[in-house]
């Protein structure tokens, strides 16, 4: 059974987030991501292991919790000027760090310790706001531009099933391509 956070009021809930997260992000740094345990990074944060365990079930849970903060998006997508050049880029960047060693590993945190799907979600809700951001320049420029599903599905949902399933010859190319298939479905 997936346990959910319970929020209390003020910050406590927030504090004790960052620290178990900063804690967290350090003894896999320092140890590797097999050595940690609940009562360890429990330690390291200055709470009891039981506030781990309430709050977030188990480790597998934690560490699903860890990695999707780790894969937040910190900034908007660039700016490039036009929409075609702006999606390639960002598409480019996205598979790069998604392929990534590190990337692959967050994402199978992300998803081991999700039983209910809500941080697969909160991962594609990421890639959706920063498309929604790059479409509603491209409407303010006034150009076309497919809606933020279309391009989910026709570019981010075949670089994560590449990512995931099928790494290898993974490329910018292969973004560039993805995103040209998507214009040329959009304008026809």
């Amino acid at each position: 059974m997936s346990r959910k956070p319970m929020v209390r009021p003020g910050g406590r809930s927030t504090r004790v987030q960052q620290t178990v997260h900063t804690a967290t992000h350090e003894l896999m740094a320092e140890l590797g991501r097999d050595a940690l345990t609940v009562p360890l990074i429990a330690t390291r944060a200055g709470v009891t292991p039981s506030t781990i365990y309430r709050r977030w079930g188990d480790l597998r849970e934690l560490l699903s919790d860890v990695a999707v903060e780790h894969l937040r998006p910190e900034t908007e997508p660039e700016d490039h000027g036009t929409l075609a050049a702006d999606l390639t880029v960002w598409a480019e960047q996205f598979l790069e760090e998604m392929n990534s060693p590190p990337g692959r590993a967050y994402i199978r945190d992300a998803l081991l310790g999700d039983p209910d799907g809500t941080n697969a979600g909160r991962c594609s809700d990421y890639a959706a706001e920063q498309i929604d951001t790059i479409v509603a320049r491209a409407n303010l420029r006034g150009e076309s531009a497919p809606d933020v599903e279309s391009i989910l599905d026709r570019v981010v949902a075949p670089l994560m099933y590449r990512i995931l399933f099928r790494p290898s010859d993974l490329s910018a190319h292969y973004a560039r391509r993805l995103v040209d298939d998507l214009f040329a479905t959009h304008a026809g």
